[in-house]
């Protein structure tokens, strides 16, 4: 950690002053930790490893090194001063407008979705432009120097994931909140950090977002996992990038958004299994994700619906255009808006039919019909009971055989076995839909029993069905 400071000032990066206030900040929190025990020692032990990982991997840099000491000293605090916390438990801190999230093993760590999620609800209240403004200002020099522009960072481990990682969720939310501050407060400032935002959309994991497709692009949940394609998270990017291309007129966002509304409408309708939402391409959504996609789907929806973003050439959104550029420079600075785009994005994008909406090449399908049909059908689920059969007809006594049923969406099954109307067996598990199994231990003797399943999904929609089931003798 001395070096990587110390390297920093050498360079002129940081100032000997600023270096000094990041070495004692790192030193407080070792000897804070040799005075610690149990539980509090165990996470502010994790951040401090990830601190010193992150200063290992040569990436302690100057623009990251504001949130990395800022975690750090925070952590400190906390675990020095503050109560213990729940898994997942959000705090803040006098004066602070910043959400911060309890991991356990790493400590409290800056929630920039969450923290970007408030800023919204600020902006959308309409009279709390102050709270808006503090939190904008403590989170914009806190954003780190990555693909080109600017991303607000995650600097611990998460599924597998080092730090620092970013993610495209968390940075479409950035970039709809800041388009919107500009538009309400023409602060130059804004524009410039959502500009510098684009950044990541443009280039490829892992530095980036941008998963480059047959269609378009398109733009990852986590810079780390550009494999997993999380629906939730790319649906709530495009509805950032609109929000940034319709407010600012910027031609680069308007393609970043084209490029990823193309993929959108052919990856949507796969996300849906006819009873409820898929997480991403290997299971279904718990509630939370559930409702969480359904709404940002809702949110694409109103948007696209009513059109495209802009009509190239229109003037940009802010209530005065003062100290700023009408036609915003691309994230990076003064190259052309189409510099750092895929070359995708030409062939991917969709085009715009005479009524002004997107339309996707050859299909005549509208995205807004799509992303509008499929938060109707998300919404239904939630009030449809799941379908469930029992399959199982005839079992091997003396085995712990499967009883197997078909099932519509997960949900919460049970399995009652009678003989004679005494119970015999009982069993539950969370499974999810297609053909699962609950265990039977069956009896050696054999013989015909009742079978009767219950069905609860996720929403407490309920079903039952009932059947028999032949043992053969062992």
């Amino acid at each position: 950690m001395t070096a990587a400071l110390q390297g920093l000032q050498r360079s002129g990066a940081i100032s000997e002053t600023l270096g000094r206030q990041y070495y004692s900040a790192y030193v407080a929190a070792k000897r804070s930790l040799g005075r610690l025990s149990g539980t509090r020692r165990a996470e502010l032990g994790g951040v401090l490893a990830n601190v010193q990982a992150i200063s290992a991997a040569g990436a302690l840099n100057a623009s990251r090194a504001p949130a990395v000491f800022l975690t750090l000293e925070r952590n400190q605090q906390w675990w020095t001063r503050e109560p213990l916390l729940s898994s997942g438990e959000r705090v803040s801190f006098p004066s602070s407008r910043l959400i911060w999230q309890y991991y356990p093993g790493q400590g409290i760590e800056i929630q920039w979705l969450a923290t970007f999620g408030k800023a919204n609800g600020y902006y959308l209240s309409g009279h709390e432009n102050g709270n808006l403004r503090q939190l904008l200002s403590e989170a914009i020099p806190l954003a780190s120097k990555r693909a080109g522009g600017i991303a607000w960072e995650y600097l611990f481990k998460f599924d597998g994931g080092q730090p620092p990682w970013t993610s495209g969720l968390s940075q479409g939310t950035a970039l709809q909140v800041l388009s919107r501050a500009w538009s309400r407060f023409a602060d130059p400032a804004y524009l410039s950090a959502a500009q510098q935002a684009l950044g990541v959309f443009q280039t490829a994991p892992p530095p980036g977002v941008r998963v480059r497709t047959a269609a378009g692009a398109l733009y990852a949940e986590y810079t780390y996992a550009p494999g997993d394609r999380i629906l939730n998270g790319f649906i709530q990017a495009l509805v950032g990038l609109y929000e940034y291309a319709s407010i600012t007129k910027d031609p680069l966002g308007l393609r970043l958004f084209e490029a990823g509304d193309a993929e959108a409408r052919a990856e949507v309708p796969r996300y849906d299994t006819g009873a409820w939402s898929l997480y991403d391409q290997y299971g279904e959504s718990n509630l939370n994700y559930h409702e969480l996609l359904t709404e940002f789907l809702q949110h694409l929806c109103d948007r696209t619906r009513k059109g495209p973003p802009f009509t190239p050439g229109a003037p940009p959104s802010a209530t005065t255009t003062t100290g700023t550029s009408s036609t915003p420079a691309p994230a990076g600075g003064g190259a052309s808006p189409s510099a750092g785009a895929s070359s995708s994005h030409g062939a991917g994008a969709p085009a715009v039919s005479a009524g002004g909406r997107a339309a996707q090449a050859g299909s005549g399908i509208p995205g807004d019909g799509i992303y509008c049909t499929t938060a109707k059908r998300f919404t239904d689920d939630l009030g449809t009971p799941p379908a469930v059969a029992l399959l199982s007809k005839k079992l091997p006594g003396g085995a712990r055989a499967g009883v197997q049923l078909s099932l519509s969406k997960i949900s919460r099954v049970g399995l009652i076995v009678r003989k004679g109307g005494r119970v015999v067996w009982r069993n539950s598990a969370t499974v999810e839909r297609g053909k699962p199994k609950l265990l039977w231990v069956t009896p050696a003797k054999g013989g015909a029993f009742d079978a009767t399943l219950t069905a609860s999904d996720l929403a407490g929609n309920f079903a039952t069905a009932t059947g028999t089931i032949v043992v053969t003798r062992h």
